[in-house]
C-alpha cells in the first residue's frame, strides 16, 4: 500500500469517526449544566431514582425533560433514560435532566431549590 492510499484511508476512517459523534446533550457554564442548543439551565429531581424519571404529565409540561433523539448514544457520564410515554430523555450521572418554564432567559436558575427538590444541575 503507497503512503498516498494509507493516508487517504486513514483520513476517511477519523472523518467517519469524527462525523459519527453528536455533540453533548449540554455544556457547563458558570457552574451549571445548560442546554447545548439553546443554554438554558438544567435542572435535576430528587424524588427520581433507579434511573426513571418521576416527573410525567403536568410536572413535565412546568419541567421540560432534556430530550434524546431515537438514535442518540450514551458515553461517559451521559446515559439515556426511557420515559414513562416511551420517549428518550439525557440524564447526567445517572440523574434526569429537565428545563424549568419559568427561566426566561440563558443564566436565569428560577427553579433552583423549587419546593426543596428541584435543584440546578451541575457539572
Amino acid at each position: 500500500m503507497s503512503l498516498r492510499t494509507l493516508l487517504a484511508t486513514s483520513t476517511l476512517a477519523v472523518l467517519a469517526a469524527c462525523a459519527s459523534m453528536a455533540p453533548p446533550p449540554a455544556k457547563s457554564m458558570d457552574g451549571a449544566l445548560v442546554g447545548s442548543a439553546n443554554a438554558m439551565t438544567l435542572y435535576t429531581f430528587d424524588k427520581d431514582g433507579g434511573g426513571k424519571s418521576m416527573c410525567n404529565g403536568p410536572c413535565a409540561t412546568n419541567w421540560p425533560p432534556l430530550m434524546a433523539a431515537a438514535d442518540a448514544a450514551a458515553s461517559g457520564d451521559w446515559s439515556i433514560i426511557t420515559r414513562d410515554d416511551g420517549s428518550k430523555q439525557w440524564a447526567y450521572k445517572g440523574k434526569p435532566l429537565y428545563f424549568w418554564v419559568k427561566d426566561a432567559k440563558p443564566g436565569d436558575r428560577t427553579g433552583d431549590g423549587f419546593n426543596k427538590v428541584w435543584h440546578t444541575a451541575t457539572p
